[in-house]
């Protein structure tokens, strides 16, 4: 059994109105995707890792962020599609695992995942099949229609997801074919799995694992690395 990591950063990044895609903005000396990557390269229970990128983009890739750093499992890059969905579909059918190999799938844009949470992730999918990393919610959530509230959830019972979400190669492909068939576009990786009525378990997170899509964001990262001086790669 393997382990596969699938990293898209197929995104545009609009809310970032920066002059380059968000995952090659820098975050300390290296680009954010750089850091990414660096979780799983180096870590020692993750054989391959791929990287969905625009296929425009494949050459940026290689000079900022492959080959400056020397990465030994990335295996290929992967062109991306129109959305998430279509990105990670196209990585799943490039990497060529074996149906019980276990997929990792995790936004190229966090950076600061701590590495005692893959750990955690990879004994829980081989325990239960398919988990998602995420935190309990914080802020008391509102369900809105036409500019009213409908309800208000009970926040105890709410969880924010976040990436990496692990599952059994052959289970996710079953659900991302079912869900190309039904032309059903999910929030994430595990609502193709959830649909299908299979059971995901939740990995308890880090508030630190966020994913960086605002200017505000970038700023808080890069708090994080300098209070704590603990720089992925």
């Amino acid at each position: 059994m393997s382990v596969f990591v699938l990293i898209p950063a197929a995104g545009m990044g609009r809310r970032m109105k920066a002059a380059v895609n968000k995952q090659y903005l820098p975050l300390h000396d290296r680009p954010i995707l750089a850091h990414t990557i660096a979780l799983f390269d180096n870590h020692p229970r993750v054989d391959h890792v791929y990287v969905i990128t625009p296929a425009d983009e494949f050459a940026m890739c290689q000079s900022e962020v492959l080959q400056p750093f020397g990465f030994r499992k990335v295996r290929d890059l992967v062109a991306g599609g129109t959305e998430r969905q279509d990105s990670v579909r196209n990585g799943l059918l490039a990497c060529g695992a074996e149906a019980e190999d276990i997929v990792l799938v995790h936004d190229g844009v966090r950076p600061l995942l701590p590495a005692a949470t893959i750990d955690r992730v990879l004994d829980k999918v081989a325990a239960e099949g398919a988990c998602v990393v995420a935190v309990p919610v914080k802020d008391t959530i509102k369900q809105v229609a036409d500019g009213r509230i409908e309800m208000t959830p009970d926040r105890r019972r709410l969880w924010q997801a976040q990436t990496p979400q692990a599952f059994r190669y052959g289970q996710l492909c079953a659900a991302y074919e079912q869900a190309a068939r039904d032309g059903f576009l999910g929030s994430d990786d595990a609502s193709l799995v959830e649909r299908m009525g299979q059971p995901v378990a939740i990995v308890e997170g880090s508030y630190r694992n966020i994913k960086i899509t605002t200017p505000e964001d970038l700023m808080l990262a890069r708090a994080f690395l300098e209070n704590s001086g603990d720089l992925p790669l």
